[in-house]
């Protein structure tokens, strides 16, 4: 085989090359992820704001992403996924110092919702990773294992941010400002080690940025996710929640047209309604519910104490800490295992078997609760399935794109995604607030637990089924395409 004039003698050097400085910048993702989740209360006392306050911020956060990375992704196209990535890597890091030096409710949550840029970082990577690998006939196996070994950064830099945290916190004698740069440090760190350890990847002449698309596309994710924190916020008895959701959903309707009569649209619809696309879009929704929405109910039915209410397992903060930090090491194995069996097993049965993990875990959760060990195998198996996706889709959607829109349909599943974990943070919010048991001060009900737990693994099972509308040999390199078409000759 021979590489096109100008490319890499081979691919595994790419991966060196390349994946090396990704990894360090997921590692700073995950880090960013997990490391102001164990000062929410001294933020809160430090800002004068209440518990509920901060919601605020990730309403504002996940907006934010919701926005942007589509229209970073479809600038990476247009003009290198390098570019930007360092321009999203720059917002992050100036919103991370202002974060540090923020006193006040207001500041405080502009900083923090950009700090959401982060979220384009995954795209913007795998789209990299896949025009590199495009030259060789196994750049699509080589861009599913870099994927699970940038989520196995991620989920390791959140493992440290989580613990490092409070360790910082205590040796700064509870100084927020200084704490608070240490992030802020790590990102602008991480902008240099992409400025000068990743090559660019080939931009696509002559595109268009579509702007009136991307404006009409901002206001119906704007509307319908402001709809779902209202939701969550309000209760569902404020009728003009309801309202609010309905224009939200219209408005992707005028979206839709003026996107199909465009030739360079913000979002190919056509591209997405292909058959071995859709289903990995759809899929991307359905998981943000159990991988952004699942882990609160966790941590709150972990320190419900059993003695009052009769359920729960009634662990000590320092406890519940551990217990999620098992569930993102479950992750981590399943990115590994993925980047590992990825090439023995076929894409989309991998992706089943994912999702198909994903069910079991959650729904194993309803009879199985009782016990700290119970709870553990449960969170870990629907982990490995979790890990092994944040991986999976990503790429996959990289494999289904035609050239040119590879970072518009990564970027696509991060966006999907975020919609659905707002919508299970406003479900659970509310189904976690009915029945709850009388004398039992803030403890949500069994039942509450119970439809959360059933909507996570019911919302799996769906993936599951649209996943076999994948044809068998999607996703997959061309000497696999191959090898399996001699195997079997050609079809009817």
């Amino acid at each position: 085989m021979t590489l096109a004039p100008g490319a890499p003698r081979s691919l595994a050097q790419i991966t060196f090359a390349l994946v090396g400085f990704l990894f360090l910048l997921e590692i700073t993702s995950g880090i960013l992820q997990g490391y102001y989740i164990p000062l929410i209360s001294d933020l809160v006392q430090h800002l004068g704001i209440t518990d509920a306050d901060f919601n605020w911020f990730e309403a504002a956060q996940l907006l934010l992403s919701a926005l942007a990375v589509p229209i970073l992704a479809k600038l990476g196209d247009m003009f290198g996924h390098k570019k930007m990535l360092l321009v999203s890597t720059a917002l992050t890091a100036a919103a991370s110092w202002w974060l540090a030096f923020s006193g006040d409710f207001t500041t405080f949550l502009i900083a923090w919702a950009l700090q959401g840029f982060y979220a384009v970082w995954l795209p913007l990577e795998v789209a990299l990773i896949f025009d590199k690998g495009r030259r060789s006939r196994t750049g699509v196996s080589q861009t599913r294992r870099a994927a699970g070994l940038l989520v196995v950064a991620l989920e390791l830099g959140a493992i440290l941010g989580a613990l490092g945290s409070g360790a910082l916190f205590g040796i700064f004698e509870g100084n927020v400002t200084l704490t608070l740069m240490i992030p802020a440090i790590i990102v602008s760190l991480a902008f240099f080690a992409i400025l000068f350890g990743v090559p660019e990847s080939e931009p696509s002449p002559n595109r268009s940025l579509d702007f009136v698309g991307f404006v009409l596309l901002s206001i119906a994710l704007l509307v319908t996710t402001s709809s779902l924190t209202f939701l969550r916020l309000n209760g569902p008895g404020t009728w003009w929640v309801w309202a609010l959701m309905a224009v939200g959903l219209l408005a992707f309707l005028p979206f839709g047209r003026w996107v199909l009569g465009r030739d360079d649209p913000a979002i190919d619809l056509r591209m997405v309604a292909q058959k071995n696309m859709w289903p990995v879009q759809v899929t991307a929704g359905l998981f943000g519910i159990s991988v952004l929405g699942a882990q609160i109910p966790l941590s709150t039915f972990a320190g419900t104490d059993p003695d009052v209410v009769g359920y729960g397992l009634g662990l000590s903060s320092g406890m519940r800490s551990i217990v999620i930090g098992i569930y993102l090491i479950s992750l981590i194995v399943g990115a590994v295992l993925f980047a590992v069996f990825s090439k023995r097993l076929s894409p989309r049965l991998a992706l089943i078997v994912a999702t198909s993990l994903v069910a079991v875990g959650y729904f194993a959760l309803i009879p199985f609760h009782d016990t700290l060990l119970q709870v553990l195998v449960c969170i870990c198996i629907a982990g490995l399935g979790s890990g092994a996706l944040v991986a999976a889709l990503p790429a996959a959607a990289a494999a289904a794109a035609p050239r040119g829109q590879t970072g518009v349909a990564t970027g696509l599943t991060n966006t999907t995604k975020t919609v659905g974990g707002a919508f299970a943070s406003a479900t659970f919010g509310l189904v976690l607030a009915t029945g709850v048991v009388a004398g039992a001060g803030t403890a949500a009900s069994l039942s509450g637990y119970f439809t959360a737990w059933a909507i996570c693994g019911g919302t799996a099972v769906v993936a599951t089924v649209l996943l076999f509308f994948v044809p068998k040999l999607a996703f997959a390199d061309t000497e696999e395409a191959e090898a399996v078409d001699a195997a079997v000759g050609p079809s009817a």
